[in-house]
């Protein structure tokens, strides 16, 4: 660091101005911001969340506040409205603050509130990314991506890349309240180094989907249930470009989905199954997350989150070493944090004392591998599994 051209002390020439108030623009500007607020929210005791720095809660008694802070936009909401007055004042008595009262456009989103919950939306975000496009009049199409099947075939590079990029780019951020789009943005997504003009073909095509749902959006609605249940599913090999996997989640929150993320696989898998091992490790890892910020947020579920797959993944697999630690990752949640993996015909309850499997549907070997998992963490057996058991272990000594 040196003294700026112009005005160096010629008595001091090694010293440099020290700041009593950080400036717009520059690198320590948002850490100097953020570390002041903070300071002044701990102060009015509020208590930093341990799993988003971004959230502040306050609590006194039974009424308890959220305070949410993207910069220098806040959100604050809470059960008690005078609560909210008093904080409100607190806040501007410290900082130039003005209340904009309820939420109705916030960061892009435009915030509707119906009968049900509330309407997230991004209605004018649409329009700005049709217009940039030069697609605000075209014909719109009932599908964002196209249903036949791809192929590969010699293609010339896009003649104007930087337009492909912020097309994209600024699709990415309309994802946050169109989980429809979610896969077909993130595979345009994967050619931002060198697109052609197939990809950006496609890239219209998302474009003319949007045209026709710009009403479209989230619909936050009001549940008695605090439950989390989740979907995973992975496409093995789905890539034709590099044979990878995309996997994917999507997380509800009662009848809400509040988290979801489709991606291709960083790694090749050499089989289904390891993919749905992939994608179902993402799906657990997002829930165990969300647990803990919904115990910052004091909001606790009676039940264990419920994680459906739509594929039978066997418990015992030994390939490769991002496999083992997926495996040995599910193993140890469910042992010891109680989460419930379920299928569309087969429910599996995986923690201790007891497990209940149906076993007339399953195949011997299935069954074997299954109950070879379940007798490594020495748990019990259901009396309608002692039979098999015992017959399949005699199968397994001699087969060895």
């Amino acid at each position: 660091m040196k003294q700026p051209p112009g005005f160096v002390d010629s008595a001091l020439p090694s010293h440099v101005c020290r700041l009593h108030k950080s400036l717009y623009g520059l690198k320590q500007a948002p850490w100097a911001w953020y570390t002041c607020l903070n300071d002044f929210l701990l102060s009015i005791s509020f208590r930093a969340s341990k799993v988003d720095t971004s959230l502040f809660i306050f609590s006194v008694g039974a009424d308890i506040c959220y305070l949410l802070v993207y910069v220098d936009d806040i959100l604050l909401t809470g059960s008690n409205s005078l609560l909210l007055q008093c904080l409100i004042q607190l806040l501007s008595s410290e900082f130039k603050l003005h209340d904009l009262g309820s939420i109705h456009y916030f960061l892009g989103i435009e915030v509707q509130s119906t009968s049900m919950g509330l309407m997230l939306r991004q209605h004018k975000y649409i329009l700005d990314i049709l217009t940039r496009a030069g697609m605000l009049s075209c014909k719109p199409v009932d599908t964002p991506i196209s249903t036949s099947k791809a192929t590969i075939l010699p293609d010339p590079l896009f003649f104007y890349a930087t337009r492909f990029r912020q097309i994209v780019g600024a699709l990415q951020y309309l994802t946050f309240t169109r989980p429809d789009i979610c896969f077909v943005v993130n595979r345009v997504c994967q050619f931002m180094h060198a697109p052609t003009d197939s990809h950006w073909a496609a890239v219209k095509r998302i474009l003319r989907y949007l045209q026709g749902t710009t009403s479209h959006g989230l619909h936050i609605t009001r549940s008695s249930s605090f439950a989390l249940h989740g979907f995973t599913d992975a496409d093995w090999a789905g890539s034709v470009e590099d044979r990878k996997s995309t996997g994917g989640y999507l997380v509800f929150f009662g009848q809400t989905p509040i988290s979801w993320k489709f991606g291709k696989q960083r790694t090749v898998a050499r089989s289904s199954t390891e993919a749905e091992y992939k994608a179902l490790a993402d799906g657990i890892a997002e829930v165990i997350w969300l647990q803990y910020l919904l115990t910052d947020l004091q909001i606790l579920s009676a039940s264990a989150p419920i994680i459906c797959v739509t594929t039978l993944v066997p418990l015992i697999c030994l390939r490769i070493l991002f496999f083992m630690l997926a495996q040995n990752m599910l193993r140890s949640i469910i042992i010891f944090s109680e989460i419930e993996l379920q299928r569309r015909r087969f429910r599996f309850i995986l923690f201790p004392p007891r497990i209940n499997l149906p076993i007339s549907s399953l195949s011997h070997f299935l069954l074997l591998r299954l109950l070879l998992f379940i007798s490594s963490f020495g748990l019990i057996l259901h009396p309608q599994l002692e039979g098999a058991y015992y017959r399949m272990y005699l199968y397994r000594k001699c087969c060895i």
